[in-house]
């Protein structure tokens, strides 16, 4: 089975060391948008406008498989 990794980039930047094992790309997707949903709920407000976050997921040969990114911007 394919080994995937998640790095945060941003708030509380992390790298994946360990990476998780999942039959294929979209599973992979499915895990990278419910890991990016709870690491921004526990974001409580400290992310601020001008601020960017993202996640990167990428296979275990190093290529990039997906971005996710959020940007905020205060509009006057």
């Amino acid at each position: 089975m394919p080994r995937y990794f998640f790095h945060v980039h941003n708030i509380a930047p992390s790298k994946d060391e360990q990476g998780e094992e999942l039959p294929d790309d979209e599973a992979a997707w499915r895990e990278a948008t419910t890991f990016a949903g709870a690491l921004f709920r526990d974001v409580d407000g400290k992310f601020r406008p001008g601020e960017e976050w993202s996640l990167e997921v990428m296979d275990e040969a190093g290529k990039p498989i997906y971005f996710i990114s959020i940007g905020s911007r205060k509009m006057k």
